[in-house]
């Protein structure tokens, strides 16, 4: 086992619902999502056409050059927005950064999250900056959606497809470049997958009329795909062969490459799954496997998907796949087969 990459530095599903479980849920007339459903971002209504995204995430290194990690973190943060369907307004850089490091590190950090958010449409409008002995980036980010368009993560219904616009593994492929385990070219292809924008996935979501998606990061594939389930009161069959991985991810678990926050996104969300006798552990550790600016989920009505899947494989997303479905509510959220 490798303990390290991803976002393994996050605290686990479980850990974080037992905190949040106790705590009362803010309701507003004007508070669209709130944290209740454990969607990707607060809405909040300013007006019948206009809403506004909030959310932040920020993390330590995900790879050692400074500008691809600026690039990588700010496009994590600003796929939350993504996956409600908005557009990204404004983000503060969120920082800490130790005073023994050469400052060009810190240049080069910012430089990235910087360019990524103007690919984005929006602008840096300042942010906050401490000392601390591990650098960490991030960004608290403002969208915007008109509510029309706004998609959650509670809207999943029957006979809806299940389309994943990215490869997963990079949770694995950081942990085995840490090691020394990992080809540089599919490192690189990971780093590129990390940087890729999902606005172009939230265009698609809103020309379709798809209401019901989430990002996929560190809770992992069957982790989002658990909170799809339960918050929409459905149950999620996902075919474990038709998920899309990055080159090699399957190689290095088979050789133990695999990351901390796997284990502890296992021991959350196997309890909640109905897995078949043949799924095998490396499998199982696959769908588990921490991501970090990964895809979009999105349920998407039976009648489109065809159509969907055409036009996000013709786009930006080549690799995107059809990968199950969602079912009446069953015994279990989570069915996963081989």
């Amino acid at each position: 086992m490798v303990d390290q990459g991803g976002c393994s530095a996050k605290l686990s599903a479980a850990e974080l619902n037992r905190v949040l479980r106790d705590l009362p849920v803010m309701k507003d007339d004007h508070l669209l999502v709130n944290i209740s459903t454990h969607d990707d971002a607060g809405v909040y209504k300013i007006r019948e056409d206009y809403a506004l995204i909030q959310t932040t995430d920020f993390f330590p290194p995900v790879c050692s050059d400074g500008y691809d990690f600026g690039q990588v973190s700010a496009a994590n943060a600003m796929s939350d927005v993504y996956a409600m369907g908005g557009q990204v307004l404004t983000a503060l850089n969120l920082v800490m950064f130790p005073p023994k490091l050469p400052l060009e590190i810190l240049k080069d950090i910012l430089r990235g999250g910087q360019e990524k958010v103007a690919e984005a449409g929006g602008v840096i409008a300042g942010g906050h900056t401490i000392a601390d002995d591990i650098p960490k980036y991030g960004l608290a980010v403002t969208g915007w959606v008109d509510p029309e368009n706004l998609v959650t993560n509670d809207q999943a219904k029957e006979g809806d497809v299940l389309i994943l616009t990215k490869p997963i593994g990079t949770g694995v492929i950081i942990a085995a470049k840490k090691n020394g385990l990992c080809r540089e070219e599919t490192y690189q292809i990971a780093v590129e997958s990390m940087k890729l924008l999902n606005n172009e996935a939230a265009r698609v979501m809103n020309d379709h009329r798809i209401r019901c998606a989430t990002d996929i990061t560190g809770f992992s594939l069957l982790g989002h795909a658990f909170n799809i389930a339960s918050a929409s009161r459905m149950t999620l069959r996902i075919h474990a062969s038709d998920v899309p991985a990055l080159p090699e991810v399957h190689d290095l678990i088979e050789l133990g490459c695999i990351p901390g926050a796997a284990f502890r996104n296992l021991d959350f969300v196997e309890k909640e799954c109905a897995c078949a006798p043949d799924l095998g552990y490396n499998s199982k550790m696959f769908l588990v496997d921490a991501q970090t600016s990964g895809g979009i989920l999105m349920a998407c009505p039976g009648k489109y998907a065809d159509l969907v899947l055409e036009e996000l494989k013709n786009g930006r997303y080549p690799e995107s796949s059809v990968i199950g479905e969602v079912m009446e509510q069953g015994a279990r959220p989570l069915i996963v087969e081989a």
